[in-house]
């Protein structure tokens, strides 16, 4: 609740007060408005879970604390429960229904999806991880009463269903450490995770990730990397305006913090038969598909591969490093400038047009990048003769 919000409530409340008998006596002389002030103020910086500190006005015990179930009541129909007292309401009517440990993730999603205000990529995730706990737990039609009553709020279970229906076998999410955080440049970071319990993914894939810094709140990244023998994910997070995880991702979590990411989605990506690639990076784009060259690498078959990343300028290369180091003689990076005009005449433009550059008729095409890079990819690439079953793009999720 804000402020003014507040300022209403504990004016309801007040009128509650006046008409009780025993309580009303005690405002006499009272500052009505310094009062409301002092108590909506309060409040609001005490959060929604604390039960409000009413000023002691001469009442009793027992007066006093019914003028706090006043307040409670004016105040329950905008304060959500706690993730304790949601689990401990499951609990009581459904006893091991739902493990304690998981009960802030749970809630803070399910609070979430029955609010109804995300954006189509934090919902579709929000069922994904939903979707997999859904099944993870035993959920059932019976339990919906019981968990939406323990919520205080409606949430699309069909929808839930559906998604568990998709859904195989396995964990909801994985916690994971974060053992490196780099800024590589301007508005991008590099994260360096290690799940307690290792992620089974496939290059190309997608998964949501969520910080408790945002609760209820998760993005879709790619791993930048094949899977590793010890386990450690990489990922590359632009902070884009008005997202709020991805921002919290760049510039507030810190080594050693705990993310979650939910179970992997095929996103379009992955690799089929062993044609030669012509790869196209734009921007974090570049992630998915240097997972696909390292998988490459740990068995190429005599596949050639070509590397174009696009970015704005050298310095907005984020990973230059790191692709300074993939020395294949089956692998060709290529460097796309699109707005550097000292650039070579053969590294200037933007990705997909410096690809077409390099484009073969035996390649398989996958291109990746923001969605205004993606948007006109396909037809481009049609109308340059590569076959629609030899192009792919990131379309199995909605990214924006």
């Amino acid at each position: 609740m804000t402020e003014p919000e507040m300022r209403e409530a504990v004016a309801r409340w007040l009128s509650l007060v006046a008409a009780d008998a025993e309580l009303s006596a005690y405002l006499i002389g009272v500052d009505w408005d310094r009062l409301k002030a002092h108590l909506a103020r309060s409040l609001v910086a005490a959060g929604k879970e604390a039960e409000p500190e009413i000023p002691r006005l001469g009442w009793s015990e027992a007066q006093h604390r019914r003028a706090v179930d006043y307040l409670m009541g004016v105040l329950k129909p905008h304060r959500k429960p706690s993730a304790a007292s949601f689990w401990e309401a499951v609990e009581d009517r459904c006893p091991g229904l739902l493990p304690e440990r998981e009960a802030p993730l749970l809630h803070a999603a399910l609070h979430q999806l029955a609010s109804r205000a995300d954006d189509r990529p934090n919902r579709w995730a929000l069922l994904t991880v939903l979707g997999r706990a859904y099944r993870r737990y035993g959920l059932h039609p019976a339990h919906v009463a019981v968990i939406d009553d323990a919520l205080q709020a409606s949430v699309p279970w069909q929808k839930v269903e559906r998604a568990a229906a998709r859904m195989g076998e396995g964990p909801a999410w994985w916690p994971v450490e974060v053992l490196d955080h780099d800024r590589a440049c301007d508005g991008v970071a590099i994260l360096t995770v290690r799940p307690w319990r290792r992620l089974l993914y496939q290059p190309g894939q997608a998964v949501p990730v969520c910080t408790s810094r945002r609760p209820g709140r998760w993005r879709w990244l790619c791993p930048a990397n094949a899977p590793r023998p010890d386990g450690t994910v990489e990922l590359h997070v632009r902070a884009v305006p008005g997202g709020a995880v991805s921002t919290s991702l760049v510039h507030e979590v810190r080594p050693g913090e705990l993310l979650h990411l939910g179970p992997p989605v095929d996103t379009g990506l992955r690799l089929g038969d062993a044609r030669d690639l012509l790869l196209v990076a734009g921007g974090t784009g570049l992630a998915p598909l240097r997972a696909l060259v390292e998988q490459v690498a740990s068995d190429p078959g005599g596949r050639r591969v070509t590397l174009v990343v696009g970015a704005r300028s050298v310095e907005a290369l984020y990973d230059a490093v790191t692709l300074d180091k993939l020395r294949h003689d089956w692998l060709t990076i290529v460097p796309a400038f699109s707005h550097d005009e000292l650039a070579e005449p053969g590294e200037r433009g933007d990705a997909l047009t410096v690809a077409l550059d390099h484009l073969r008729p035996e390649h398989e095409v996958y291109v990746c990048g923001p969605p205004a890079m993606l948007a006109g990819s396909r037809l481009r690439l049609l109308a340059a003769g590569v076959p629609a079953e030899r192009i792919h793009l990131p379309e199995r999720i909605p990214w924006r």
